[in-house]
This record gives C-alpha cells, structure tokens and sequence, in this order.
C-alpha cells in the first residue's frame, strides 16, 4: 500500500509558477511510476504528467508542455510538479497517483491516490 499527499497548492497570479509536491509513506516508490492528473469543476480528470520512478523517463500532456516539467528526488522518497506561466485555465485540483512500473496517461491505469490540492490562477 502506498500512501500519497500532495502539497504547494494556493492562488497565484495569472503568469506565476508553483511546485507541487508528492509525498509517499508506508513504503519506497521504488518501482512505480507516478503520474499528475487535474480535475476542474464540472470537467473530468485529465492527465497532466507522468514520471517513472526507475529510470527517470518522463512525458507531460500536451496543454502544459514547455510549461510544467515533472521530477523525482528519490532521497526524499518524493515527486514534483514545477508550473511556470500558469493560465487560468489550470486551475483545478491537482492529484498525485501511483502505478507500478510504467508510465500511463489513463487515470484507470492508476492504483493510488493522493487526496488533491488546490491550485487557483486568478487573471
């Protein structure tokens, strides 16, 4: 059983950056692929981007790419989520989730959840 918490969520002015953590306890991420997926009200769950924890292969979607990069600090048993040049249009929930060995862009492929955090971009 992993367990996730997400942090570093808040409001930010249209243009400004964040960075997201993922925290995982109970065990290592060794050997699980995290993945970043957000979720705004009335929207579904959509995939922002995902890391393997083994071999540091990475991809992001498509709306944040050039923005938003994904890293590991495997010391700190820890994932990250860096937003530059936010927009408006990201504010939602944000989700960490774990999966083991490869990386996916299908929330379905996902095992555990973290509870979300909030990011706000106000214009």
């Amino acid at each position: 059983q992993v367990q996730l918490v997400e942090s570093g969520g808040g409001l930010v002015q249209d243009g400004g950056s964040l960075r997201l953590s993922c925290a995982a306890s109970r065990r290592t991420l060794s050997n699980y692929a995290v993945g970043w997926f957000r979720q705004a009200p009335g929207k579904e769950r959509e995939f922002v981007a995902a890391i393997s924890w083994s071999d540091e292969r990475s991809y992001s979607a498509d709306s944040v790419k050039g923005r938003f990069s994904i890293s590991r600090d495997n010391a700190k048993n820890t994932v990250y989520l860096q937003m530059n040049s936010l927009k408006s249009e990201d504010t939602a929930v944000y989700y960490c989730a774990a999966r083991l060995y490869f990386i996916a862009s299908s929330k379905d492929d996902y095992v555990f959840w973290g509870p979300g955090t909030q990011v706000t971009v106000s214009s």
